[in-house]
């Protein structure tokens, strides 16, 4: 942090939260260090090598940071109020963009004063962009929480190469139609040069809606726009550090954390294991119901399988938040409570944050992993259990309305609406042959290694920078 901060920079990643955490020692001396997040494994690389500016919040509501410099580049924080996290973040953010984008699994909720304080936070994140930019500059938006920074960024500074990606999916027309501002975040977007969505349905999504504004014709990738502009549409299906979680779960730390593991489980014979955010798209409680049946009819045997369950806290201060995770405490503890086990319970359900080397030691324990979120951009668990379990006699169900079931065509897929489905298909997977299982794995394993993370990243700053 004693690095001088540069003026303005030839590459900005603009954000909804910074890189960075603050840590307190026990001195009292403050200091920040890297996330452990997806989207920072995936452009650190990329900010170090280019030495740029990542501009975002830094998760303390009524507190201003100065910039700082980090591990190669220049940290540029964003202040937000308490009232700004309230309306722009769990408000329109999370309580607006967030489930209209997942299918309407919850309902959406539209607030004028939400929209308004979205606005004025999304111009207040593209001045810090105009300002910190060189001549030039390319700027990469990232996600829903910013669609408007790219329109009024191109306002500012008419100079600037701008990319956004959108790391959730985008939904049909039919739905995003009922959003009372579908206008204003359309053309935000457009702002861009280039867009990038998970997979191709987002951006036929994205193109339908784009051309009912007046004068936009598009098709084949790109649209093109009144004022003689051409914006590029395409999918880029984000990926992990598959080299890089390979060697954290073979490390003999992570190794050996796992043989812990599943002694404190009971040594079973068999680990179904979930890991997910406690959010209502993972579909975590038609999961638990299903595996719960499974356990009730004896098809799982408690005595020799477990599953575990690992829920990390999200948006606890969201009502829908705390009513999910009050259901599955109960649906959990109901269904342990029939089992006749005294040794140990059917379900070990966690909900709690663990730290990385944790969760790849519960990769390497799990059997069978089981993925079945409602709706997903992509999630990059079922990705990180591939790369991480160096076994072949493993297996991943799959939910279908992932992104990752595009790639990962070889998991098993299910409807997580159908819970007969499900629990039919956890079986299957848990008795098919070493042989398929085996090349199932490997199938998955070479797509995984074959189109990482680097390739996501340098893949999409090649298009929009014209290389």
């Amino acid at each position: 942090m004693s690095e001088t901060v540069q003026e303005k920079a030839s590459f900005i990643v603009v954000a909804n939260r910074l890189p960075v955490d603050r840590v307190i020692s026990e001195d009292g001396e403050e200091s920040w260090r890297t996330s452990p997040g997806g989207l920072v494994t995936a452009l650190e690389p990329v900010m170090q090598n280019r030495g740029g500016a990542w501009i975002g919040w830094h998760g303390a509501a009524d507190e201003k940071v100065e910039p700082f410099h980090h591990d190669g580049y220049d940290i540029i924080p964003v202040p937000l109020s308490s009232l700004d996290v309230e309306r722009f973040y769990e408000g329109f953010s999370n309580g607006t963009l967030w489930p209209l984008f997942h299918d309407c699994i919850a309902e959406p909720v539209f607030h004028r004063e939400w929209w308004d304080s979205f606005r004025e936070v999304n111009r207040r994140f593209a001045q810090a962009a105009a300002d910190h930019a060189e001549q030039g500059a390319t700027v990469w938006v990232q996600d829903y929480q910013l669609h408007l920074v790219p329109k009024m960024l191109r306002e500012m500074r008419p100079d600037l190469r701008i990319g956004f990606f959108l790391h959730i999916p985008f939904p049909p027309p039919e739905l995003f139609a009922r959003l009372p501002w579908r206008t204003e975040l359309v053309e935000g977007v457009l702002g861009s040069d280039l867009i990038g969505f998970q997979f191709p349905g987002c951006v036929s999504n994205f193109i339908r809606m784009a051309k009912r504004l007046p004068g936009v014709e598009g098709a084949r990738g790109r649209v093109h726009l009144p004022d003689g502009r051409m914006v590029a549409i395409k999918s880029f299906p984000i990926s992990i550090d598959a080299v890089g979680m390979r060697n954290l779960a073979t490390s003999p730390q992570v190794l050996a954390e796992a043989e812990n593991l599943r002694h404190e489980l009971g040594d079973p014979s068999t680990i179904l294991f979930g890991v997910d955010r406690l959010d209502y798209s993972k579909g975590l409680a038609s999961r638990v119901r299903a595996i719960g049946e499974l356990f009730e009819s004896r098809e799982l045997d408690p005595e020799h399988v477990v599953f575990l369950q690992l829920a990390t806290p999200s948006r606890e201060r969201v009502a829908e938040y705390r009513a999910l995770r009050d259901e599955i405490d109960l649906l959990v503890g109901r269904i342990n409570s029939k089992s006749t086990s005294l040794a140990r319970s059917p379900i070990a359900y966690r909900y709690t944050s663990v730290p990385r080397q944790t969760l790849a030691a519960m990769y390497q324990i799990a059997d069978l992993m089981v993925v079945t979120p409602l709706r997903d951009g992509m999630n990059l668990v079922a990705k990180e259990y591939v790369a991480c379990r160096s076994r072949n006699d493993s297996a991943l169900v799959l939910s279908e309305f992932a992104g990752a079931a595009l790639e990962l065509k070889q998991a098993y897929m299910v409807n997580p609406y159908d819970i007969d489905g499900m629990k039919a298909t956890i079986m299957q997977a848990l008795r098919e042959s070493p042989r398929v299982k085996a090349r199932k794995m490997r199938a998955m394993r070479k797509q995984v290694f074959d189109h990482d993370i680097d390739l996501w990243a340098g893949t999409f700053l090649s298009e929009l920078e014209g290389d």
